[in-house]
């Protein structure tokens, strides 16, 4: 069982685990700093003080310990977008789909959909995302470093 909290300063060293081996492969590739992890919880903090607000980011915890980060970004006064990040020690054990379970419940800022997309080189996270009622849309191309193009598989959640 996992559960979400704020971000707090203290969080940048499990963060920095977060953000490093396979875990990475298919976001920057580059582990994030000590440094980068604070920068990351301080905008995270501002970004919470808001108004209107546009990003909502909460540790993924279990047993007191941060295993992941799950974020959740107004793109549109209507729509947002999901996105999150386990410590692959803890891939396999629900606890991504448990997080997006709690984000798709606590969407009460007046959105009427959310959207995420993953790599194509991970269905764990197109399993993630359609075990918690998102449904797939197509791609969207991405520009990687090198210039080629990756077609990311999009996925909507209508919100009621």
């Amino acid at each position: 069982m996992v559960a979400l909290r704020v971000l707090g300063p203290d969080d940048a060293p499990a963060l920095t685990r977060i953000y490093s081996g396979a875990s990475i492969q298919h976001t920057t590739g580059k582990p994030l700093t000590l440094d980068q992890a604070h920068e990351k919880i301080r905008t995270a903090l501002a970004r919470a003080t808001e108004t209107p607000r546009a990003q909502w980011s909460w540790s993924i915890v279990t047993t007191d310990e941060m295993i992941g980060l799950i974020s959740l970004r107004r793109r549109t006064p209507s729509m947002g977008t999901l996105s999150y990040i386990l410590r692959e020690d803890t891939w396999g054990n629900g606890y991504a789909t448990e997080a997006v379970k709690h984000v798709a419940a606590f969407t009460t800022a007046g959105l009427d959909r959310l959207e995420a997309m993953h790599h194509p080189d991970n269905p764990a996270s197109g399993r993630v995302l359609t075990k918690t009622g998102f449904t797939r849309t197509g791609t969207c191309d991405r520009q990687t470093e090198d210039g080629t193009a990756v077609a990311y598989q999009v996925y909507a959640l209508p919100l009621l």
